[in-house]
């Protein structure tokens, strides 16, 4: 029996347990309603008529969508400019604010809210500036985040989101061949009219995939609305339903016309994206073009991209400073500064057991994903069966799958009871303890990145040397372990960093399993902590969101060096 007839069974099978099962719980769920009895039932689409018949519900979806169409309809008039201006021209300083600009996605958006509220609350330090000049009136301050916070939601999800379109549409834009352009201005059409019948045409695949993953990320999103007390979303009312001690069976019609949107969406933005031909025939990158803007001028565009830089890191400054605030309360800065919350991180009781639970959730989903990475790339990279295409596929959709769906998937299909006919099972309900169901939901949602990895280390690797050992009577594992492992560990050990990492500090999936304090990882503790009446609290979760930026910031450098611009792979679907 070879490898191959042993992993992909083993492979299917925990995709079927802890992907499509799930999956299917749901669907399943949202077509079946129960009798009185709780015994029986019937198949009938009434979970969906009162869905849209509450308008509750009804204007959850629409404050979700106008949440996603403003985040990136704003990225977008950021993103847009910003690629243009490092696309065209030089100018001091670019390649450090380059860099820069990739900082805001190393804090998760919901820690970046709790940074940017003591700034742009009623009586923040915006507010208080204000007043003392004598602009406005604390009898009546200005309402930044609007009565509901929907206006604050929008607010961090742009600041974190609009780096993401800037990458895709700086490639892009790099990728249109110069003399398309250049043929364009000849014909004496305007530099704005190259730029809107020539240039953003053929870069629309880039601004789709981008604007795409952003109003996916933006209308799933559970901690942001969450930490502005919006309970009018999506993701706060799946969060709430998954929470109850009862089983609501409208969660199961709310989630599952969430996926379908999703899909539906991703369907259209696909068909949009390929829908016109962007086939170019010269190879010509445009990044050649850049031209160096006279001195001043040059200055002129480092200070705006520098202002819009301060912009994004507002909540990245707002958490650091939350941390180091001794006393912090009606005045536009800190009155006093002190390190003891760093301290207190490490000597807090409650501190302390959730970052316990988060590094031994962690580490064992990073060392599932290693395992099951290894065995994805093996089978994508040197076996030849029927399936390949599914098994990559499958590997990689819990990219485009949202985390609140696959928890809430997991909270309801393993709701195993003692003295049921599952009772055997009752220790994988997360009602009673979370940590097996977290280690897997953390492991299926970061498994991709770890399979590109790998998979980017086989195609690097030449099957000639594991052929040498084979044919020197080298078994399998013992070639995989002395051979095949050794040549890729670069690549393993990155893409093990960053599932380790991004498990630390995933939101979705801790904010709904974790139901207890006692299994609470960093996440769901820094909620809890912003939870709590007395303002030390959080000032110690704002510590906590200081170490997780530094985290994933090292990772994402531990990475970049390992894979330099083969980390881009990680993240494709």
């Amino acid at each position: 029996m070879t490898a191959r007839h042993v992993l992909l069974p083993a492979l299917w099978l925990f995709f079927a347990l802890f992907l499509f099962y799930p999956l299917f719980y749901v669907v399943q769920g949202a077509f079946w309603v129960p009798d009185a009895s709780g015994e029986g039932g019937r198949l009938s689409l009434e979970l969906f008529g009162l869905l849209f018949s509450n308008r509750l519900y009804v204007n959850s979806f629409l404050n979700s969508l106008a949440i996603a169409g403003l985040t990136t309809v704003f990225s977008l008039l950021l993103a847009l400019p910003l690629s243009m201006a490092f696309l065209r021209w030089e100018f001091p300083g670019k390649r450090l604010l380059q860099s820069l600009l990739l900082v805001p996605l190393i804090l998760p958006p919901f820690v970046g809210a709790i940074g940017i509220q003591h700034f742009f609350s009623r009586f923040g330090t915006v507010n208080l500036i204000l007043a003392n000049l004598g602009l406005i009136d604390l009898q009546n301050p200005v309402d930044w985040f609007g009565a509901s916070g929907l206006y604050g939601v929008v607010l961090v999800e742009t600041l974190h989101s609009f780096p993401i379109l800037f990458l895709t549409l700086s490639a892009a834009l790099a990728n249109v061949d110069p003399s398309l352009q250049a043929a364009a201005s000849n014909l004496g059409a305007s530099g704005w009219r190259v730029f809107r019948t020539v240039s953003l045409p053929l870069a629309l695949p880039g601004v789709v995939a981008g604007g795409a993953l952003i109003f996916v990320n933006a209308f799933t999103d559970l901690g942001t609305p969450l930490i502005f007390n919006f309970q009018e979303t999506v993701p706060t009312q799946i969060f709430n339903a998954a929470g109850e001690s009862g089983i609501n069976p409208i969660g199961y019609a709310l989630v599952l016309t969430t996926l379908a949107g999703v899909v539906v969406f991703f369907v259209l933005t696909r068909i949009l994206g390929e829908s016109g031909t962007y086939a170019m025939l010269g190879r010509a990158s445009s990044e050649a073009g850049a031209r160096r803007l006279p001195g001043g001028l040059g200055w002129l565009v480092t200070l705006a991209v520098t202002l819009l830089l301060a912009l994004a890191l507002l909540p990245h400054f707002g958490v650091a400073l939350n941390s180091v605030a001794e006393r912090w309360f009606m005045t536009p800065w800190p009155e006093a500064y002190t390190a003891r919350f760093y301290h207190e991180v490490f000597d807090d009781e409650f501190t302390q057991l959730i970052i316990r639970n988060s590094l031994f959730y962690a580490s064992l989903s990073a060392t599932l994903d290693l395992v099951l990475g290894v065995a994805i790339a093996h089978l994508l990279a040197r076996e030849k069966f029927f399936g390949k295409a599914a098994l990559d596929a499958v590997a990689m959709l819990p990219l485009a799958l949202p985390g609140l769906v696959l928890a809430f998937g997991f909270v309801m299909s393993f709701n195993f009871q003692e003295g049921g006919a599952w009772g055997w099972l009752a220790w994988m309900n997360p009602r009673n303890d979370p940590t097996f169901l977290l280690v897997v939901s953390y492991a299926v949602r970061r498994l991709p990145y770890i399979v590109r990895a790998a998979y980017a280390g086989y195609q690097q690797t030449s099957v000639v040397l594991e052929e040498a050992s084979h044919n020197l009577g080298g078994g399998f594992w013992y070639t995989l372990r002395r051979v095949t492992v050794p040549l890729i560990a670069a690549n393993l050990i990155a893409g093990t960093v960053l599932t380790f990492c991004f498990a630390m500090l995933e939101v979705s999936d801790s904010l709904i399993l974790a139901m207890e304090a006692r299994y609470a990882p960093i996440t769901r503790g820094i909620y809890d902590l912003m939870g709590r009446p007395d303002p030390q609290a959080a000032m110690l979760a704002c510590a906590l969101g200081v170490l997780a930026m530094l985290l994933l910031g090292g990772a994402l450098f531990l990475a970049s060096r390992l894979l330099g611009r083969s980390l881009g792979s990680l993240f494709r679907v």
